[in-house]
């Protein structure tokens, strides 16, 4: 019959194995542990570690006052608003976008551009000859009627167009 082997393993020393790293760590970390003495000296000298200490000290004081604030009507309607303006942003067309702020750039960014006297009636009609023209009112135009649209709480749906 067969015999079984007895296998003996060594129990692990976790605090000498700890130990023989930490006598490793300054030649083999040498460039990140003066790199990390540079940045605690600069948040030191700026205060910023002074500032960190006394936040945390005062840890159950800013909770309070932070929540006392996030739960101010103004605060939550600031909330929703960021959120929703964040949703905008993101399903608007980033080409779209960047074409309506170089319009605008081209358009109000030099004051010696605009002219002193408003236009006549008629060179205003005549703007109506051009392609361009007609777009751009158009997109303007269907965003009124969008909103107006989203305004009259008499209806529930908005169609497109």
């Amino acid at each position: 019959m067969a015999q079984s082997i007895g296998l003996k393993i060594a129990p692990r020393d976790h605090k000498r194995e700890l130990r023989e790293r930490l006598e490793q760590a300054p030649t083999e970390y040498a460039a990140a542990l003066l790199d990390s003495y540079e940045l605690l000296q600069e948040l030191h000298e700026s205060g910023t570690l002074g500032l960190l200490r006394g936040l945390l000290g005062a840890k159950d004081k800013v909770i309070e006052d932070l929540s006392a604030g996030a739960s101010r009507a103004d605060s939550v309607r600031a909330m929703r608003n960021a959120i929703i303006l964040t949703k905008m942003l993101a399903s608007v067309d980033p080409e779209l976008l960047e074409g309506i702020s170089l319009s605008v750039a081209e358009t109000f960014g030099n004051k010696k551009a605009i002219p002193a006297r408003p236009p006549g009636l008629f060179a205003m009609l005549f703007g109506f000859t051009s392609p361009d023209h007609r777009r751009g009112l158009a997109l303007i135009l269907r965003l009124f009627k969008k909103i107006g649209c989203r305004l009259n709480t008499q209806t529930s749906e908005c169609g497109e167009g």
